[in-house]
């Protein structure tokens, strides 16, 4: 189940309900899916074959599809990320670095965990969503964020996209942010 951290406070935020709660005053999307439908085998795999990734998209096609319906997400896919991906940290030097979007990111967590570091309002500053399998979400457009692993550098996850290109990250300067 998803935990927030609020950084300048160092306040955590626990079960479904209050998560849920705090990320829609901070406008982002959460929503829980039942991680327990992927197969056992996949739920702790993170080096996958197409025809696995495959089986994923098929165990969550409704999910998928409705929060696709919902929110006008055109093209989805998986990304699986470990220890065992090519040019790992130079893949996640690009994703650390905080970034906007022209359109929503979505990530839904299959197997792993990960975090989105997102600027919040200006009461709450920057909070850490921690992730783990079965937890959504959906960061808005233009609201400044990153995504990185968590400490087992383990993570899949569903990504939702409205331009069938995929997003595109533009740099966000922020000299409040602090690592």
């Amino acid at each position: 189940m998803a935990e927030i951290r609020i950084r300048n406070t160092e306040e955590r935020i626990q079960g479904e309900e209050n998560v849920r709660a705090f990320l829609d005053q901070q406008e982002v999307l959460y929503e829980h899916w039942n991680p327990a439908k992927l197969s056992a085998e996949l739920q702790n795999k993170f080096v996958l074959s197409a025809e696995e990734k495959e089986q994923i998209l098929a165990t969550f096609d409704e999910e998928i599809r409705d929060l696709a319906q919902r929110r006008g997400y055109q093209t989805w896919d998986i990304i699986a990320l470990s220890d065992a991906t090519p040019n790992l940290d130079e893949l996640l030097k690009k994703f650390e670095q905080v970034h906007t979007h022209t359109e929503d990111e979505v990530r839904a967590i299959t197997a792993g965990r990960g975090i989105f570091i997102i600027k919040g309002t200006d009461d709450v500053g920057y909070f850490d969503v921690e992730l783990e399998a079965g937890d959504v979400i959906s960061v808005p457009e233009h609201k400044p964020h990153f995504f990185t692993l968590m400490d087992n550098r383990q993570i899949v996850a569903v990504r939702l996209f409205i331009e069938t290109e995929g997003w595109i990250a533009h740099p966000y300067e922020d000299p409040a942010f602090q690592k």
